[in-house]
C-alpha cells in the first residue's frame, strides 16, 4: 500500500477502506508519510468528502493511535454508565462549570477532560485556573481517585489521548481545511469515546460567536457525530443551539466562575438555565435517573435550591487544591486594577449583543490568546450589565470592563460599542435550543 496511491483514490472520490484508513494514520504517525502527503490527503477530502462509514473507520483508527481512559470502575448499581459532555466552543460558555456539580449532586460520576481557550473562545481550564490553587494538571491516575472521592473531577487534556488527532488538526489548521465535516466529527467523537465515556451530550452552536454560522450546517455535523459514534457503540445526543450572543451575563475567566457560582446559588439569567437544565435532563434520562423531563427538571432544581450542586462546586475546588474561600468571597480571585463603564446612547431595549464582537472585546481586555503559549489575564472580562431584551435608558450602565492595562481598556470599549443594538421595539425571546439530535 502506497500513500500516494491513497491521495489519488480519495482525489476521485472514491471510498476508503478501513485499512487503507489504518494504514493513513499509522503512516502519520510513524513518520513515514510527509507533512505534504497527508496535506494533499486533507485537500482531497474536503473537496471530495468522506461516507459515515469511512467517517467512523478513521475516528476508530485516530482513537487507536494512543491511550484510552477506562472509567469502568466508577460505574455504580444507581449508575451504571459514564456521561461526558462537549460544547464545540462558545462565548460566555461556562456551562461545563455549572453542569458537572449539577449532574454530580444527581448521583452521576464524572470524570471530564477539557480544553484551554484559543481564539475568541474561552477553555474550562483556563476559567477553573482563575481559582488561586486550583491545579488542572491530573494523571489519568489522580483523575479517577478524586472521582472516586468525591464524585467529580476536571483535569486538562492528555496528550497522550488521541495524538493522531493532533498530528491531525495542526496540518488542518495551516491548510485551511479545518471546516470539513467529516475531520471535524472525527476529531470531536475520537477525543470523547478516548476519553472513556459511554453517553456524550453535545453542545452544538452556530451563530455569530461559532465556528459554525448557520443553523443548517450545526445539524449537518451533529447528526455526523452521533452516527459515527453509534457506529462505534456509544450513544450521543446533540443540543443545537444559538451562539448569535453571550451565553449570560460574563465574558473572561474569573468573571465567569463568578456567575457560575451565582447560578449554584440560584441567581441565573434565562440563557443559562434553558441550556443547563436541557443538558442535565438529557443526561439523566439516558442514564435512567429520571423517566421524563419533568422529573428531570425537578431534580436539578431541588439540588440547586438545596444547596448541594454548590456543595459539589466545592468539593471539586477542595479537592484539587482551590482556594474554597472564592465561592464567598469573591475578593480572593484575581483582581483587576481597572474598570470601565459602557452606556447607552439611547432609550430602548437590547436587541441584540453580537457574541464574535464581545469575545473580540473581551480578547482585547487580556483574557484570550492567539497562540496555546500566550499567557492570560484571569482577572479580565466583560460583564454584561443589560442583556437582551432589557429596557435600557440612555446613561444606563451596559456593560462593565475589566482589565490591568488602561490602554487596553479604550481599545476594547470602543469595539465593545459596536456589538450593542438597542431599539424601541421590545424584542421577542426565542430558545435558545434550535434542535436536538
Amino acid at each position: 500500500m502506497r500513500f500516494v496511491d491513497l491521495i489519488d483514490k480519495k482525489k476521485k472520490g472514491l471510498e476508503h477502506t478501513k485499512e487503507e484508513l489504518q494504514f493513513i494514520v499509522d503512516s502519520m504517525m510513524n513518520g513515514s508519510a510527509e507533512d505534504y502527503q497527508v496535506s494533499a490527503w486533507l485537500m482531497a477530502v474536503y473537496f471530495k468528502g468522506m461516507t459515515i462509514d469511512e467517517t467512523a473507520n478513521l475516528t476508530k483508527a485516530i482513537i487507536d493511535s494512543g491511550e484510552t481512559i477506562d472509567l469502568s470502575e466508577l460505574r455504580n448499581e444507581n449508575c451504571p454508565h459514564i456521561a461526558d459532555k462537549h460544547s464545540t466552543g462558545g462565548v460566555g460558555d461556562k456551562v461545563t462549570l455549572i453542569l458537572i456539580p449539577v449532574l454530580a449532586a444527581c448521583g452521576v460520576p464524572i470524570a471530564k477532560l477539557s480544553g484551554r481557550g484559543l481564539g475568541h473562545t474561552g477553555g474550562t481550564i483556563d476559567k477553573l485556573e482563575s481559582i488561586p490553587g486550583f491545579k488542572t494538571d491530573l494523571s489519568i491516575e489522580e483523575l479517577i481517585e478524586k472521582v472516586k472521592d468525591v464524585g467529580l473531577a476536571i483535569a486538562s487534556q492528555t496528550k497522550k489521548l488521541t495524538p493522531a488527532d493532533g498530528k491531525l488538526y495542526a496540518l488542518r489548521d495551516v491548510t485551511a481545511t479545518v471546516d470539513a465535516i467529516p475531520l471535524i466529527a472525527s476529531s470531536v467523537v475520537s477525543k470523547k469515546i478516548a476519553s472513556g465515556a459511554d453517553y456524550v451530550v453535545l453542545d452544538v452552536k452556530y451563530g455569530s460567536g461559532a465556528f459554525i454560522k448557520t443553523p443548517e450546517e450545526a445539524c449537518e455535523l451533529a447528526q455526523w457525530m452521533v452516527d459515527i459514534a453509534a457506529r462505534l457503540g456509544k450513544k450521543f445526543h446533540a443540543v443545537i443551539t444559538s451562539m448569535e450572543q453571550p451565553l449570560g451575563r460574563a465574558v473572561g475567566n474569573a468573571i465567569e466562575v463568578i456567575e457560575s457560582i451565582e447560578f449554584l446559588k440560584g441567581n441565573m439569567t434565562l440563557d443559562l438555565k434553558e441550556l443547563t437544565f436541557e443538558m442535565a435532563a438529557l443526561t439523566l434520562m439516558e442514564l435512567s435517573l429520571a423517566q421524563n423531563k419533568e422529573e428531570a427538571f425537578s431534580k436539578i432544581q431541588q439540588v440547586i435550591e438545596s444547596g448541594k450542586a454548590l456543595e459539589y462546586f466545592k468539593k471539586l475546588v477542595e479537592s484539587q487544591g482551590g482556594n474554597t474561600a472564592v465561592i464567598d468571597n469573591y475578593r480572593f480571585f484575581p483582581q483587576p486594577n481597572y474598570a470601565f463603564q459602557l452606556k447607552a446612547e439611547s432609550d430602548g431595549f437590547v436587541q441584540n449583543i453580537d457574541a464574535y464582537k464581545t469575545a473580540y472585546a473581551c480578547k482585547l481586555l487580556g483574557a484570550g490568546r492567539e497562540k496555546k503559549t500566550d499567557a492570560i489575564d484571569y482577572s479580565a472580562g466583560i460583564y454584561l450589565n443589560k442583556i437582551f431584551g432589557e429596557k435600557v435608558v440612555c446613561g444606563d450602565v451596559i456593560a462593565t470592563l475589566y482589565a490591568n492595562d488602561p490602554d487596553k481598556l479604550e481599545t476594547s470599549r470602543e469595539f465593545l460599542k459596536t456589538a450593542f443594538s438597542i431599539s424601541n421595539e421590545e424584542p421577542h425571546r426565542d430558545s435558545l435550543i434550535y434542535k436536538i439530535i
